[in-house]
């Protein structure tokens, strides 16, 4: 028996249409994909402000503590807080040790900088302005606003 020759229509083969509907499922499927990736990016980035403020606020405390405890001298209107965040990093000489109360300063995750805000406890609570007396907190310089509703700068 002779062989025929293979049937067109039998060969495997991707149409036009067949490749502008993969090709639209896969947008589809992109849009929605981005938005959730920005989400998860934007929550990551939160959680990383969080964590820095949670470092930087408690170096503070320890710093305050110690300077509380007598550990070593500070100006009488500092109130025990520290001068200012490099402080923090650079230690103080407590009984012939240096004393770092802070690895580095973090780069805030908002601003892309270590450019934080600083309060002072003479400062007003609200104020976005540092008096420049002592670090009592820190905050982020971001004016952005969080998934939960509430600016950034007041965490």
């Amino acid at each position: 028996m002779p062989k025929h020759a293979p049937n067109r229509r039998g060969e495997a083969g991707v149409t036009l249409v067949e490749l502008i509907v993969a090709t639209a499922i896969i947008a589809i499927l992109a849009s929605a994909v981005l938005p959730i990736a920005r989400f998860q990016l934007k929550r990551q980035r939160e959680r990383e402000l969080r964590r820095d403020l949670w470092e930087m606020r408690a170096a503070i405390d320890r710093y305050k503590d110690a300077a509380d405890r007598g550990a070593f001298q500070t100006k009488l209107e500092s109130m025990n807080y520290p001068p200012d965040l490099e402080t923090l990093v650079n230690g103080v000489d407590v009984q012939g040790h240096k004393v770092r109360f802070l690895r580095q300063i973090p780069k805030d995750p908002m601003t892309g900088n270590t450019d934080w805000g600083l309060r002072s406890m003479q400062d007003d609570p609200s104020s976005d302005s540092w008096g420049g007396q002592n670090v009592f907190d820190v905050h982020t310089r971001s004016t952005g606003t969080g998934l939960d509703g509430s600016r950034y700068s007041e965490w």
